[in-house]
């Protein structure tokens, strides 16, 4: 599925290399507000070699990682051109993860901005399996500097 440029762009904002994106795409952007995107659990991903061999599933902070990364371009997506510089998750709260995400499944990331300080900002999210069932959800700090 193509995105329209503006959804693209933000997601090209992340500063993560391919291999450590996990976010494949944008799907909805409310600035400041709130971001859905997509995800897809391929199977060849390097850190599934290990966890688990013959089972793998996807690791939890993977999990936190990924709402970590939507939650950023949602954090950016309002600051016009005075993005916050260097950001980065500082907190998990109230993270959980409510059963495993095996190598196929497409995902369903949801986050929303629940506070704003200088240099923070609060996101609460989930994870949501292709039917729709809730996988994993908590609440991440992002801090970076003004």
């Amino acid at each position: 599925m193509s995105q329209p440029a503006d959804l693209f762009q933000a997601l090209s904002c992340l500063p993560h290399g391919p291999s450590f994106r996990f976010v494949d795409e944008i799907t909805e952007l409310v600035p400041g507000q709130s971001a859905t995107g997509r995800w897809t659990l391929k199977g060849d991903e390097a850190f599934l070699t290990g966890h688990f061999p013959g089972q793998p599933i996807l690791p939890g902070v993977i999990m936190i990682e990924s709402l970590a990364q939507l939650g950023g371009v949602l954090a950016q997506s309002d600051r016009g051109d005075n993005p916050l510089k260097n950001l980065r998750l500082t907190a998990v709260r109230q993270f959980k993860i409510l059963g495993t995400i095996p190598p196929g499944q497409t995902l369903t990331l949801q986050v929303r901005r629940d506070a704003v300080m200088p240099g923070l900002v609060q996101i609460s999210g989930e994870i949501l399996t292709a039917d729709g069932a809730k996988i994993a959800s908590g609440s991440i700090i992002l801090s970076g500097e003004e």
